[in-house]
């Protein structure tokens, strides 16, 4: 670990120089040699690292979006070419290069971090071991030897010998078990934070090489830096704390507000959509508009969710318009309603057989008024299909019989 850490000793400067101006802040809230005044200034260290990333954690959801879209096209190569995985893989990659996908995009600020990561471990093991680094002399170096978190030194680590505890003014138990804390709870944050994109953010309908990817993530990487963390200081571990922290709330506030198409948590957003749409009777947020805007130039493309979504708005009494705004429209719940169940209200009601055959042997003399609605629909359909008297005395055929089997005749019938 100390030897990857030299290798990303050019960025030390930096971030000993930001950890610096932080402490100088909370040094003079908490003073200059607490726990408090360097975790903090490993917290906000975070924080600023976290902001610069903003840009990749945007190009990262881009990407992910790009691979949900594909995944119609990557379930046909799979059907296609199931019984040859080589050429399956070939054409994954073939379809990965021509719409400019990375599969591997949602590791980007991982990656992008790292070199903040392992500068910040050279940093705390040169103050474990009291020489200066960076920007920091000799009295930073003592004052941050002297900082502890919980009872545990901020540059101790958990398998440090006794001795070397000791020599930071602190006592092997309390170091174990902080560091042990941290330690779950890195690893619980970081596979709470996949398990929630997995559940919620992610179309599980189509079982694509992505998805496979982003579940083997799930297990592997909180697996991965519980076993590194015992090799990491608290320092060290704050920093990756927080981060996963960070990771966890920014996850949240995308499945809450730009959920990914076909997603349960974008069923939930469009739900509260028109909770909101039938409390307020309009779209009260641009990007709200927007959403809706997507949704209705989809037109036949629109995901289950997003037909849920238009039912709902017209079984409120609202339409969805081209501009992303919504409109009264009675139309709208007319069809909602379902017309078609009204049209088969009026269908006349079927008869017994007992009744047809009753109906069949009054004489065609007879002249009665439909009473109803559904008696004139049932006569206007039966008028064509009707034998005249004088066809029906002389036994001629009948040139408006419907064709195929016909009714029976009456057991009174002599014919």
């Amino acid at each position: 670990m100390d030897t990857i850490a030299s290798l990303f000793s050019f960025i030390t400067t930096p971030v000993s120089w930001i950890i610096v101006q932080f402490h100088a802040l909370y040094g003079a809230i908490f003073g200059p040699d607490t726990g408090w005044a360097w975790g903090l200034s490993i917290v906000s260290l975070v924080v600023v690292i976290r902001i610069c990333l903003i840009p990749l954690f945007v190009k990262q959801i881009k990407a992910t979006r790009n691979m949900q879209a594909l995944q119609p096209k990557m379930k046909a190569i799979q059907e296609r070419y199931k019984n040859d995985k080589q050429r399956q893989s070939e054409e994954m990659m073939k379809l990965y290069k021509e719409t400019g996908t990375n599969p591997l995009s949602s590791c980007l600020p991982i990656l992008a971090q790292s070199p903040f990561f392992f500068a910040l471990y050279h940093v705390l093991s040169k103050i474990a071991s009291g020489d200066e680094i960076g920007v920091l002399n000799q009295s930073l170096v003592d004052s941050a030897r002297q900082a502890h978190i919980f009872g545990a030194p901020i540059a101790a680590k958990f398998t440090d010998s006794p001795e070397k505890v000791e020599a930071l003014n602190a006592s092997l138990t309390d170091v174990r078990i902080v560091t042990a804390v941290m330690i779950i709870l890195m690893s619980a944050s970081q596979f709470y934070t996949q398990r929630q994109l997995m559940q919620k953010n992610v179309d599980l309908t189509v079982k694509t090489p992505f998805m496979q990817q982003q579940k083997m993530l799930m297990y592997i990487f909180p697996v991965i830096f519980a076993v590194l963390g015992i090799n990491f200081p608290v320092g060290v571990l704050i920093y990756w704390l927080t981060t996963n922290v960070w990771t966890m709330g920014q996850q949240m506030y995308v499945i809450n507000q730009n959920p990914t198409p076909g997603s349960k948590a974008q069923d939930h957003y469009l739900q509260r959509l028109i909770k909101s749409i039938t409390s307020h009777g309009q779209v009260r947020s641009r990007r709200k508009r927007s959403v809706i805007q997507a949704i209705v130039a989809k037109g036949p493309d629109r995901n289950d969710n997003e037909r849920r979504f238009i039912t709902g708005l017209a079984k409120a009494g609202f339409a969805a318009q081209a501009d992303g705004t919504v409109a009264k429209s009675e139309t709208a719940l007319l069809e909602a309603e379902g017309t078609g169940s009204a049209h088969k209200r009026q269908q006349p009601k079927r008869q017994s057989k007992s009744q047809r055959q009753s109906t069949g042997t009054q004489p065609s003399t007879t002249k009665s008024t439909p009473s109803s609605g559904s008696e004139r629909a049932r006569a206007g359909q039966q008028k064509s299909g009707e034998p005249k008297s004088g066809q029906a005395k002389s036994g001629q055929a009948k040139s408006g019989q419907r064709k195929g089997p016909q009714r029976p005749k009456h057991p009174s019938s002599k014919k």
